[in-house]
């Protein structure tokens, strides 16, 4: 009866904790480029995409404005994004990269694999891992 209540029965407990030790894994090579997790994918949104809106980085991203306006702002201090309000609609606010977040690119090449190295997963599993979790995230909150 109590069965549902062991962590050990739990999807959400080995989610967290794995999260949680990879970000940890992350931290030095972060630490090099002066960034936290949140602000390196961050970064890798705006390499990919140069300009969003911060509700687009938003969607990306699963975070709320509460998390990204003191995220991107920090960004901005560090000179590696700009804000600013749209022309069509100053309601919305745009963030475009830098040349120093584009530089930033350069020295976070190595980031991937280096994480890699760490992860002793194979590459067949590693993708299973990859698209189980993008398969999850599609189904949370979505209704039938």
């Amino acid at each position: 009866m109590y069965d549902a209540l062991k962590l050990k029965n739990q999807i959400c407990f080995p989610l967290y904790a794995c999260s949680k030790e990879v970000i940890k894994a992350y931290k030095p090579y972060l630490d090099e480029l002066d960034l936290t997790y949140t602000q390196y994918i961050t970064m890798m949104v705006m390499w990919e995409h140069k300009e969003l809106r911060v509700k687009e980085v938003g969607e990306y991203l699963f975070l709320d404005s509460g998390t990204l306006t003191p995220l991107l702002k920090r960004l901005e201090e560090k000179g590696f994004v700009t804000r600013r309000r749209s022309t069509e609609d100053e309601r919305d606010l745009i963030v475009t990269i830098t040349d120093s977040g584009e530089a930033l690119k350069e020295k976070a090449l190595s980031v991937p694999e280096r994480l890699a190295a760490c992860v002793k997963m194979s590459e067949t599993d590693s993708q299973l891992l990859y698209k189980l979790l993008y398969d999850l995230l599609e189904k949370i909150g979505k209704e039938d």
